[in-house]
């Protein structure tokens, strides 16, 4: 066996082993949801905007800094989305009682060295009328972890928008066909609706394209490195224009909150 490959296998036993989880296997839960949406009464008003935010919160535990890093940025504080990854019902709850929005959280696994969840969240100050949990193809080749997005319908005005928070499987853990395949699942799962935003983390700089070469703008295809390696990080409308000026941001001091950036970007309304 040569050395490479031997110390590559070492390092997927030793994930394998600190980072074994428990998958929450099927469509149906564990769900969590609370909050109320302050701009529940604003049915006849329409926003001509919609600023969208996400952030990796490295494994959920550094909330205070978190909150730091959302409270940093305008348009993060009064984001009227909010898609979060790697969090736990207690970390969504709070940040999303700080930022006055509603919320809902679909966890994929239960992450067994630490005795808590692992999974994605969508806050809102729009309505949240509707929400489900997709779980996506192929389990990780280290731990066999499966991955998940939330999905929510948003009433935006008189408009139904379908919103995904998703966190896609990293490059050490899955195939780049594999992960084209769970970007494919949430595409696909999306062609149903005319409004959609997806974001999150994407593990990959590339996988943009495909939700372009579906009609999607991609708003945050440049910008700098939301990781030490990569711009992993992104946002996609569909049935919304991205802004020409200053459409979209990233975060640069993560406080320590996180080994990601958080990341925002603007939407017109058609």
């Amino acid at each position: 066996m040569k050395g490479r490959t031997r110390v590559l296998l070492f390092t997927g036993l030793l994930l394998s082993g600190c980072h074994a989880a428990q998958n929450y296997v099927g469509p149906v839960g564990p769900r969590f949801a609370g909050g109320e949406a302050p701009f529940a009464n604003r049915a006849a008003i329409g926003p001509d905007t919609l600023v969208v935010g996400s952030f990796n919160i490295q494994f959920g535990r550094e909330i205070d800094s978190a909150l730091v890093v959302l409270h940093s940025d305008p348009h993060l504080a009064d984001a009227d989305i909010l898609l979060l990854q790697e969090m736990d019902e207690a970390g969504t709850r709070r940040i999303a009682e700080e930022l006055g929005m509603a919320w809902v959280y679909y966890p994929a696994t239960l992450r067994k060295s630490s005795g808590r969840d692992f999974g994605t969240a969508v806050l809102s100050r729009w309505p949240i009328v509707h929400d489900a949990k997709l779980v996506l193809p192929h389990v990780s080749i280290f731990g066999a972890t499966e991955r998940t997005a939330t999905r929510v319908t948003l009433r935006v005005g008189r408009m139904d928008l379908v919103v995904y928070s998703v966190h896609l499987a990293t490059p050490i853990n899955q195939s780049l066909r594999d992960r084209q395949d769970q970007m494919r699942a949430v595409l696909n799962d999306a062609s149903r609706f005319p409004h959609v935003v997806i974001g999150g983390d994407f593990n990959s700089d590339s996988l943009g394209r495909m939700a372009v070469k579906r009609g999607y703008a991609w708003p945050t295809r440049k910008g700098p490195k939301t990781t030490r390696f990569a711009r992993l990080d992104h946002i996609v409308f569909k049935g919304l224009d991205p802004l020409e000026e200053a459409g979209s941001g990233t975060i640069l001091d993560t406080h320590g909150a996180s080994d990601h950036r958080a990341i925002w970007a603007v939407g017109v309304l058609r």
